[in-house]
């Protein structure tokens, strides 16, 4: 709670205020990085020849100009495998550092300078492509390291933006831009390879990231009270909420109290749960689909985007009903906190086993789908953002060693998944759906015992918490 002597600050309308702008912002560059990470997980469909040689001399004028279109080359399924990945590893080599250098650097700079670069390499795919797939591989990596380096240190913004209050509606709104950008590379995609060919996807969405790239060191500035176009009253009350947190540049690094910290390893648990269960839904949806519905690609291709819509709907509530219970004193934080993990972590799970003991007709199914890959979005008001409670002078380190704790369970999922759906096709999903549940309930009892929404010990310094 906070302090009785302390004098409540009066509340700034938040409808069109600074603060929800820049969240909008936020979540239009979370839109084009995460369009621009998973388009050619789509283009490669049509860029790669699985039939032989592109370039036969008997080719028809017609096939000619399609192949100018949407050029075609013959990489092998291993070859087509390490690009895909590719990315995964810049993204992984920058979470630690770029968290650690977010607490200490201009955030502006970093995410601005990230956002652009991963949109210039955007609009130089084609051409590495054609250049071969070592180009194209460079090129991916060094994305991986400008996406990275974006989604870690953008979390460090609320720390001197979000009033204690509205720290749900505003990390959420800014989040979900990555479900909507999802959805949105689904479902327009196809139409563009149809229509204009493969290139053009890179470039639209570079393009899109190269603009907003610009506004960005426009509109943001690191700390409200340096904002020369926020108003007066909007600056003072983001300033009144967060006058008695410090840098975290006047701070050691806790690194041995925060190992023995319970509450950062339930942090981390629920995060290696909430990415186990999240990659298997989103890199196996498609193939599940295939397997039980039977559809036609251009139907998977919209099943496979649609759970990405409510997940973006799901992540927006999230923000606004923690908001909502903290501000009316119903419930207290961590109890918040700890419902919506139960509900993050328990739900995908429910619906998954349902999609193999109660889908009798393509409704049911299709409904249990849905809910099976967005209802993990209320993990947004639980396990994602708890750093931010726990220790907001080192949210940016925290936030980046728990997100590779979140890629050993992306990494270790995603393999095994492959590898049971190899051996055994006929009971694989029964196998893959029960050992997630069963992981999904060990984390998310560890979470519910050990959590914790108040500043640790470790974390506090000279400064005192008032969230709770």
């Amino acid at each position: 709670m906070q302090m009785d002597n302390q004098i409540t600050p009066k509340k700034v309308r938040s409808f069109c205020s600074f603060r929800y702008g820049l969240s909008l912002l936020l979540h239009l560059c979370n839109v084009a990085l995460m369009a621009q990470n998973m388009c050619l997980n789509l283009t490669m469909v049509i860029m790669v020849n699985s039939t032989g040689p592109h370039s036969l001399p008997n080719t028809s004028t017609e096939e000619h100009l399609e192949n100018i279109k949407n050029p075609v080359y013959n990489w092998s399924p291993k070859i087509q495998g390490i690009i895909f990945s590719s990315i995964f590893y810049g993204v992984l080599i920058t979470q630690i550092p770029v968290g650690y250098l977010s607490e200490k650097y201009s955030i502006k700079k970093m995410i601005g300078f990230s956002l652009f670069l991963s949109s210039l390499l955007s609009l130089l795919m084609p051409m590495a492509a054609e250049g071969g797939a070592a180009f194209l591989l460079a090129c991916r990596v060094a994305q991986g390291v400008a996406q990275g380096s974006a989604l870690i240190s953008q979390h460090m913004i609320w720390v001197k933006w979000a009033p204690p209050l509205e720290r749900g509606r505003l990390t959420t709104l800014s989040l979900s831009g990555n479900l909507l950008g999802s959805f949105i590379v689904l479902l327009v995609t196809g139409f563009i390879c149809q229509s204009l060919g493969w290139p053009m996807v890179f470039y639209i969405f570079g393009a899109c990231g190269c603009a907003l790239s610009l506004l960005w060191f426009v509109l943001f500035y690191d700390d409200p009270k340096d904002h020369p176009c926020i108003s007066i009253s909007e600056k003072e009350y983001i300033l009144s909420c967060l006058n008695q947190q410090v840098s975290s540049s006047t701070q050691s690094l806790p690194i041995k109290a925060m190992i023995k910290s319970l509450p950062f390893w339930a942090i981390a648990f629920g995060s290696f749960a909430f990415h186990w269960t999240n990659t298997i839904m989103v890199l196996y949806t498609p193939t599940f689909i295939k397997a039980k519905l039977h559809v036609n690609i251009k139907e998977n291709g919209l099943l496979s985007a649609l759970p990405y819509l409510f997940a973006w709907s799901f992540g927006i509530l999230v923000g606004h009903l923690t908001d909502f219970f903290l501000s009316r004193n119903i419930l207290r934080l961590i109890t918040i906190q700890k419902l919506f993990n139960t509900l993050g972590l328990l739900l995908p799970a429910f619906f998954s086993l349902c999609l193999l003991y109660l889908s009798s007709s393509i409704y049911s199914m299709t409904i249990f789908l849905i809910l099976a890959s967005s209802t993990g979005s209320f993990c947004m008001g639980g396990v994602l953002i708890n750093g931010l409670d726990i220790a907001p002078s080192f949210y940016g380190f925290l936030k980046g060693v728990t997100a590779i704790i979140g890629m050993i369970g992306r990494l270790i999922s995603s393999t095994l998944c492959g590898v049971i759906l190899n051996q055994d096709p006929e009971s694989a999903w029964f196998k893959i759906f029960i050992l997630m549940a069963v992981i999904d309930v060990l984390c998310l009892l560890f979470c519910l015992v050990f959590g914790k929404a108040d500043i640790q010990d470790w974390a506090k310094g000279n400064q005192e918490h008032t969230r709770l």
